[in-house]
């Protein structure tokens, strides 16, 4: 299905984002046909350039993208126009009514708008407001919808804060906060893999599930971030949105219907079915580290209070980790371990099904877990670890696997998570995008962990190349688990 004749209107459009993922995930869809012959896109900044200027840059960044040239890139770059304004004065907005109007006239849009807002997050509410000041969010010609780059607020407080002046000129049904670690087909195939095979879905509860793992884990530091990470840390960074968003697809209830209101029902079910967090917890189930000095994959690589932008006093965490709880009837006495952090071994975000060990006496001496690993990121796939007889005498079992990967299916259709969330934005598809109630969900669960962590301070060393601090395997040790430790790629045994 193609997306409608529409508008883009990038806000930040002179910004990294634009030329690595957005540019390149509009290209693909229109080489593919996803995308109708009558859009336009418009990029918007306070950089002074012309239309000509900046198709220049985005053609080459889709060169550089693409390795490759020809009429298609051509075609496709006659779409692209660029207007410069003061993204901060709404009476500047006024440069954008003509030229939409123009577009509009040209492409035959009817009017259908698309705003995404690749900017700073201090922007995310003064834009709003100026496009309401001209009129450029009423739906009285054509739907109008803004897509909202993390983070959405900095705590509670803040995105509340944020909603009410986001809602004051824009409806729900017009926002689309993107988190692209929904967009990721692995994510959306937990919902087949459970609710579409007899296998799976009777064991996917407190009688059979022992424990969940979920791993976000980067091998990189904070690159040329260090400014933008260290008021940000791994919680608000992949804990508060990614992880707790995987956590509520590993977990939800199965929809009554497939569509963006019954799914994002069952997501916000769960999420404010989540414990919780006491004083105990805090102290004794979850920990916080920052990397130091180590070598990973042979390089020497330096510390985080080294980083370039970080203060040298720093107490930012690069690492968590955190047992929770979900309290409803599926799941409850099942412990959720998520872990996240930077300068870890390996890239890799994976979600781990452990399964209940068998009660037979016999066989269950030295039997291997029975494991589900579901990979979301790279080499993307699913193993099932589980036990059969090792050959010779006696009836003592091994572990063996069945793996699917991703890329053995060769598909040229398959859409990287940019291209899927545009495309379903475009088509006014909210299934993949968080809504209002789940966010607060989400930062009511970590604002004690903000609050406990500006009183108590403590963030423990970790060496780069390390699985994070020690005191996260003691975490997971005391209850009689164990984390694994993964490798990078899916046909090595992970």
């Amino acid at each position: 299905m193609k997306a409608d004749n529409n508008c883009i209107v990038i806000f930040g459009a002179s910004g990294d984002l634009t030329h690595r993922k957005l540019i390149p995930a509009l290209y693909d869809l229109y080489k593919i046909g996803r995308l109708s012959e009558n859009f336009s896109v418009l990029g918007v900044s306070r950089t002074e350039l012309d239309d000509t200027q900046f198709r220049q840059k985005m053609r080459e960044a889709l060169i550089k993208h693409e390795k490759s040239s020809g009429e298609m890139l051509e075609k496709f770059c006659e779409h692209l126009y660029y207007q410069a304004l003061n993204t901060s004065d709404a009476l500047d907005y006024g440069k954008l009514v003509p030229r939409l109007d123009e577009l509009h006239d040209k492409y035959h849009t009817g009017g259908n708008t698309l705003y995404y807002l690749s900017t700073p997050p201090s922007l995310y509410p003064i834009i709003p407001e100026c496009l309401a000041a001209h009129g450029l969010n009423t739906e009285e010609f054509g739907w109008k919808r803004i897509i909202v780059e993390k983070p959405f607020g900095y705590d509670m407080k803040t995105a509340k804060e944020l909603d009410v002046q986001i809602h004051r000129f824009f409806e729900e049904h017009q926002i689309y906060r993107i988190d692209h670690y929904l967009g990721k087909e692995t994510v959306q195939n937990l919902l087949v893999l459970r609710f579409s095979n007899g296998l799976f879905e009777p064991l996917w509860n407190r009688n059979f599930i022992d424990y969940v793992e979920i791993t976000g884990a980067e091998s990189i530091g904070v690159e040329d971030r260090g400014g933008y990470y260290d008021g940000s840390g791994a919680m608000r960074d992949m804990f508060q949105n990614h992880l707790l968003q995987v956590l509520a697809m590993v977990a939800m209830e199965p929809p009554a219907i497939i569509n963006a209101d019954s799914m994002r029902d069952e997501v916000a079910k769960v999420l404010h079915c989540l414990h919780p967090l006491s004083d105990d917890d805090l102290k004794n189930n979850l920990v916080l580290g920052q990397y130091a000095q180590g070598n990973i994959e042979g390089e020497e690589v330096k510390g985080y209070l080294q980083e370039k932008g970080v203060p040298a006093d720093s107490n930012t965490e690069t690492f968590m980790a955190v047992r929770c709880q979900i309290d409803n009837w599926r799941w409850a006495g099942v412990p959720f371990y998520v872990r996240t952090g930077k300068r870890l071994p390996v890239r890799v975000t994976e979600v781990v099904i452990h399964f209940k060990t068998t009660p037979h006496p016999v066989f269950s001496q030295n039997a291997p877990d029975n494991k589900l690993i579901i990979r979301i990121q790279p080499d993307e796939g699913i193993s099932m670890r589980f036990g059969l007889k090792k050959p010779g005498a006696g009836f003592e079992s091994k572990e063996v696997s069945m793996d699917f990967r991703y890329a053995d299916l060769a598909s040229p259709s398959l859409l990287t998570a940019y291209e899927r969330l545009l495309l379903d934005a475009m088509k006014g598809d909210a299934t993949l995008f968080a809504r209002t109630d789940a966010v607060h969900a989400c930062w009511k669960f970590v604002q004690p962990i903000l609050d406990y962590k500006a009183a108590n301070g403590r963030v423990y060393e970790y060496e780069s190349g390390t699985w994070g601090p020690s005191e996260a395997d003691r975490l997971i040790a005391k209850h009689g688990k164990v984390w694994r430790k993964p490798s990078g790629l899916m046909k090595k045994k992970v």
